[in-house]
């Protein structure tokens, strides 16, 4: 069993593993953590000594199985209350993050599997991130970035990069929202802009907005 910041740690550093597909930076852990570099390191010994991660000093650190398995569980934690969350008990998808962080923490597997059924086990969350199964393994969700799309190609939203509260807020108030179906009208050369067809409607999106919508062609 784990603390609270050890799992916090554990799931940063899981996060950040995916996204720079390898050594994760001490920086990197801090900056996601809202907290000092000096700080980390002391986590990172204690993780360490628990075989949890590899830490090598001006290095890095990367994930043990044993702590990689422990992240996912938390992962899969986090991602089944935010369907509970909005599924259920009606939150939007831009109000369930922080609920879900401290619901992640219940350690009862008894729990989570109850949910999972619950829910009809679903394969994604709200924001459309792949929710992994009771062994860890999360199904190959085919998903291609807004930006990667080219003049006349269509998809429907499936997910999104970005969970701040304001983004979120910002789709919504577009309509962009999971499930809706658009189609690239044109993609302006200047500033990457895109320029949508939603429900016979136009509208323009910037390339930062762009860049964090998912599809599925």
């Amino acid at each position: 069993m784990h603390s609270f910041t050890e799992e916090n740690y554990l799931k940063i550093i899981y996060h950040l593993s995916q996204a720079e597909e390898g050594t994760v930076q001490t920086n990197a852990i801090a900056n996601g953590m809202k907290t000092k570099a000096a700080s980390v390191t002391d986590m990172l010994k204690k993780l360490s000594d628990k075989n949890l991660i590899d830490y090598i000093k001006y290095q890095g650190v990367t994930l043990t199985e044993k702590g990689k398995t422990a992240a996912i569980k938390i992962v899969r934690k986090h991602r089944l209350w935010e369907v509970f969350l909005v599924d259920k008990l009606k939150f939007r998808w831009d109000e369930v993050h922080d609920i879900a962080e401290e619901l992640e923490h219940i350690n009862s597997a008894v729990l989570v599997e109850r949910l999972d059924d619950f829910l009809g086990f679903p394969k994604r969350d709200p924001h459309g991130d792949p929710i992994p199964d009771q062994h860890g393994n999360f199904e190959d969700l085919e998903n291609i970035h807004l930006t990667e799309m080219t003049k006349g190609q269509s998809g429907i939203i499936v997910g999104v990069s970005e969970h701040s509260s304001p983004f979120l807020i910002h789709l919504e108030k577009l309509g962009l929202t999971i499930g809706t179906a658009i189609k690239i009208i044109e993609i302006t050369a200047y500033d990457g802009s895109v320029e949508l067809m939603m429900n016979d409607q136009k509208i323009n999106v910037s390339k930062k907005v762009a860049e964090h919508i998912l599809l599925k062609s």
